[in-house]
């Protein structure tokens, strides 16, 4: 069974996650459901009693713009298609504040769902349920009695996308209470976004989102949460962010948004993107005190984004492939590699180059290596450009330039993430030329790289390790560590030509979810000598819950399910 990362993976992770066990919200008698009524997303009114000769009913909470909610819409299609004859109906009740009928209605033609899509104003079933997140399942029978409580299937979670589920949990607890036998796992945790209750207390205080929070969402959150970016949802007004503010809060204090994973006490980079305590602080007493808004003379100018080019005009567009890849609409989507002839017949000096998704909401990350001209196979220490959510295209100054040999081709390694519905995508790259007589220095990738480990079966620990012996006086400008599903932790320490030793950048938690690069505030010199020792950690236990298979011995390999272990290095020469 293999297990990937998804994104908008890229985004369980960062809006996503895991409620309290099913048994703290669902007392053990087993409560039974009153009757409702809710106006569908066509402005019908529905009431539970109109099923009332329906044997179960199964009813969902759901959100809109949820990453998990938009994948598993065409999954409780699929189960209200394959009970419909059973008497078991499937209503799907949306509780949040953010989502309007005009978003509902959207949300159910996006997704083709089948089934009556209802919404709760004001949460009032969602309170009387004490339903958390989205998606969220109860099964009632006949008597309208809970019998299952919890999710729909394991396929999905905080992080991770399975090819299929592992348990089908809801389908399960259907077939069970059909047969007239109680539900074996009658409560599972449930995973997914926290419903957008409306707030009972009100706003006060002296912390608006005028004054103090728009200020901070603007400069670390904005330019992915904004209108056509790869974030679920927009943080871009203060109507924007009601409903959010639970999830929020959760995220930052899992320390999962912003994304930023390095040990702060080794190193100082440029592009850190941590909330500081006092922006922590300042968030948590926001929302505490009801969320006031403030006067809005008081917003700050919105941020400027380029919606074109991040670098000067290109001299030369490169397109993935001749023709658009088809994501689906739920699932994982192997790495695709598309091979591309530039048709470069002499060398070229680059110094600007930008990596561009055209599909944003599928795209997870983009990397574009080099294949040396009669190579088969990229150079590893030559990645032309990277695109990750959040990231910065290459543009250097002062007469520095990437130089590639002419009859190089271009390898473009593309990590799609399905999001709920069909997409199709041709992402590109743009780079700009210097003539070679305006070069004064070559940037240059360096790796350590280790491609001979074997990682045991169940082992939660195993270090691999690799070593950069520097040849010249550098200067160390970032780092990339590259693992995949099985990466743990990774260090870099550099063991100077004197003999003492320094940490580079540690980062304890690596997740594949972010493709990070480390720029230094400031160049590092590194003089000629010195060993970077780079320590991968990886855990290929049973423990790891993007873990493909506990019982395999994992060995390198490109795709993710395999491993590797690289660390990525640019420099400059120190002295040229």
């Amino acid at each position: 069974m293999l297990v990937r990362l998804f994104l908008s993976s890229l985004f369980l992770s960062l809006c996503c996650g895991v409620g309290p066990r099913a048994a703290e919200s669902v007392p053990p008698a087993n409560p039974s459901v009153a009757d409702f009524t809710l106006d569908n997303c066509y402005g019908k009114s529905v009431s539970l009693s109109d099923y009332s000769d329906t044997q179960l009913v199964v009813i969902a909470f759901l959100g809109t713009e949820c990453p998990l909610a938009k994948l598993y819409g065409p999954r409780l299609n699929q189960i209200q298609s394959r009970f419909a004859s059973d008497k078991v109906i499937v209503l799907g009740i949306n509780s949040n504040t953010q989502d309007s009928l005009t978003e509902l209605a959207a949300y159910a033609h996006r997704h083709d769902i089948g089934f009556p899509l209802l919404k709760d104003v004001g949460n009032r079933v969602a309170d009387a349920m004490d339903a958390k997140r989205t998606p969220e399942v109860f099964v009632l029978d006949e008597k309208r009695v809970v019998r299952y409580h919890g999710r729909i299937d394991d396929q999905y979670g905080v992080g991770y996308s399975r090819d299929e589920p592992l348990h089908h949990d809801l389908a399960v607890a259907i077939d069970q209470l059909l047969a007239g036998k109680p539900v074996a796992a009658a409560e599972t945790e449930v995973v997914g976004c926290h419903i957008g209750r409306v707030k009972r207390t009100a706003p006060e205080g002296d912390v608006t989102f005028a004054r103090h929070i728009a200020p901070i969402f603007n400069s670390r959150c904005v330019s992915c949460h904004r209108e056509h970016e790869i974030a679920p949802f927009t943080l871009t007004s203060y109507d924007d962010v009601l409903g959010w503010e639970d999830t929020i809060l959760e995220v930052i204090e899992d320390n999962r948004m912003p994304p930023w994973f390095a040990d702060p006490s080794h190193g100082k980079f440029s592009n850190d993107a941590r909330l500081t305590e006092d922006e922590k602080d300042l968030i948590a007493t926001w929302i505490e005190n009801g969320m006031p808004e403030g006067d809005p003379a008081d917003l700050p100018d919105p941020p400027q984004f380029t919606t074109g080019w991040r670098i000067p005009e290109p001299d030369q567009v490169i397109e993935m492939r001749d023709a658009p890849f088809t994501v689906p609409a739920e699932g994982v989507v192997s790495y695709k590699r598309f091979v591309v002839d530039p048709l470069w017949d002499e060398d070229k000096y680059i110094y600007a180059a930008e990596a561009r998704p055209q599909q944003r909401s599928v795209v997870h990350h983009i990397l574009v290596y080099v294949i040396p001209p009669g190579d088969r196979r990229p150079d590893l220490r030559q990645v032309l450009v990277g695109y990750a959510p959040g990231s910065l295209p290459v543009l250097l100054k002062d007469g520095v330039a990437l130089h590639v040999r002419a009859g190089s081709k271009l390898l473009f390694e593309m990590h799609y993430t399905p999001n709920g519905t069909e997409q199709t995508d041709l992402s590109y790259a743009g780079v700009c030329f210097m003539d070679k007589s305006d070069v004064k220095k070559l940037v240059r990738g360096q790796i350590a790289i280790n491609p001979r480990f074997e990682i045991p079966p169940r082992e939660a620990d195993h270090e691999v390790f690799a070593h950069l012996v520097i040849r010249r006086d550098e200067l160390l400008l970032s780092m990339t560590p590259h693992m995949h599903l099985r990466g743990k932790s990774f260090q870099y320490e550099a063991r100077y030509p004197d003999g003492t030793t320094e940490v580079l950048l540690n980062v304890p938690k690596y997740d594949f979810n972010w493709q990070l690069k480390y720029i230094l505030e400031e160049p590092k010199l590194l003089p000629r000598g010195t060993m970077i020792e780079c320590k991968a950690v990886f855990d290929n236990s049973q423990h790891n819950p993007v873990n493909p298979d506990p019982n395999q011995t994992v060995r390198w390999g490109d795709q993710s399910w395999e491993e590797m272990m690289i660390g990525f290095l640019d420099t400059l020469p120190a002295n040229d």
